[in-house]
């Protein structure tokens, strides 16, 4: 038999699988990734020995106000290890500056004060400036210029305070916009909801080049890259995190530069070759990125890459929070099925987008292609199958369902951590 341990909110789910039904296991190099130094030391490493870029520390020499971007509660950046190190830096020759920290919600809700103190600790929350960026106060928003694609950019009014603007984030394979981390902290972490929407655009998330990986001709990547510099985001500190959300490696410096040395990492220790199967077993990483069925989609994608035509893309996800948005829960719900919901969603103009839109239309386009089961004890299923996905509350059950949709004895791809990895 073998055995497997599958991230699952703040813990793990162990299974064992009959070894003739396993038709191969996909697994990010992460794991394998040695670190040479402590988590506190990659992050000073990269601060003091930047990419394209003076150290952080003579960056923030005679700044008045320096404004750091930061993500939010649903993201797992390490910030209680990387906020503090980056403040030390831009005080260290400059010790009464104003620093703001920006949370990057985009249009996620804000963050409560509880998880703001398991974010940066107690200290951090009780001395600092921290500024929730709120994407539907459009007083709260600067114009920037016309987005590449014709869009307009509005971005949060804090950043024309700002003498300087750096932020700190992840890189992981991004499942429309190729990776997170680097620019994407401006768009759309602090972008308004309306240059949001345009850039989440239904053409846009169609594009062959809006997937995990891809750079290269992404419309998304395009847009975001072009605000971050409209926003004069001047230095970055990226952290690329294993499977248990420990730092391993750490890039700073100019936000192209820095974030390209990253992703090269991302893509070289992510990549893996597809293993079709008529079953597929995954997961969206555990907490807090399986908090909700919204964020449980990216998960789905890698599943959506080895899965059979007809086949069941099994994701153990929490879905804690529920559905991640009402907006989003509608969308498929409203339609009597997934092909309709992905026809409707398809057929939407980019001035049209509607919230939430472009994770309900890569949600349709999956289950138009597989059937589609969360297992789940702490979601209400009706709201999981309101959405035309199959529930399971133990992965047991999950197999007897797919069991009886595409037979018994078939075999099964295994990917431990959906988002890890980049399906080729």
């Amino acid at each position: 038999m073998a055995k497997f341990k599958f991230p699952y909110y703040k813990s793990h789910i162990e299974y064992e699988i009959a070894d003739e039904l396993v038709a191969g296991v996909l697994v990010s190099k992460t794991e394998e990734y040695v670190a040479t130094l402590s988590e506190v030391e990659l992050v000073k490493e990269a601060l003091t020995n930047p990419i394209g870029h003076m150290p952080l520390c003579e960056l923030a020499k005679g700044k008045k106000h320096i404004v750091v971007i930061s993500s939010d509660h649903t993201r797992p950046v390490p910030s209680h290890i990387t906020m503090p190190i980056i403040l030390e830096e831009l005080r260290k020759y400059n010790p009464e500056v104003k620093v703001s920290i920006l949370v990057a919600t985009g249009m996620h809700r804000p963050s409560t004060h509880e998880e703001l103190v398991n974010k940066y600790g107690e200290k951090i929350v009780a001395e600092e400036t921290i500024v929730m960026h709120n994407a539907y106060v459009d007083s709260d928003m600067t114009f920037k210029g016309i987005l590449p694609s014709g869009g307009e950019l509005w971005v949060n009014k804090l950043v024309d305070e700002a003498d300087l603007l750096i932020s700190e984030g992840f890189i992981e394979p991004h499942f429309f916009a190729g990776f997170s981390g680097g620019r994407k902290s401006v768009l759309p972490g602090i972008a308004s909801k309306k240059t949001v929407l345009w850039n989440h655009n239904a053409k846009f998330i169609a594009n062959k080049n809006a997937r995990a990986g891809s750079l290269a001709e992404n419309p998304i990547h395009k847009d975001m890259l072009f605000a971050a510099k409209q926003a004069k985001l001047s230095f970055i500190l990226n952290v690329v995190l294993n499977g248990e959300k420990k730092i391993i490696k750490a890039f700073a410096g100019d936000l192209e530069e820095a974030h390209a040395y990253g992703c090269n990492l991302v893509k070289e220790i992510a990549q893996v070759e597809p293993i079709h199967s008529d079953i597929v077993i995954t997961t969206n990483g555990g907490y807090p990125l399986d908090q909700n069925i919204y964020q449980t989609v990216k998960g789905m994608t890698a599943g959506e890459a080895c899965v059979n035509e007809g086949g069941v893309i099994i994701i153990c996800s929490s879905c804690a929070d529920g559905t991640g948005g009402e907006f989003f829960y509608k969308l498929l719900a409203d339609c009597k099925n997934a092909e309709e919901a992905y026809q409707k969603l398809n057929d939407v103009e980019p001035k049209d987008t509607e919230f939430d839109q472009w994770e309900a239309q890569i949600l349709a386009r999956i289950l138009t292609k597989a059937h589609v089961i969360i297992v789940s004890d702490k979601c209400d299923p009706s709201i999981i199958t309101a959405m035309h996905i199959k529930h399971a509350y133990t992965l047991d059950e999950a197999l007897a369902k797919a069991s009886e949709l595409v037979g018994t004895n078939k075999k099964i791809t295994i990917i431990p951590d959906g988002i890890s990895v980049i399906v080729k």
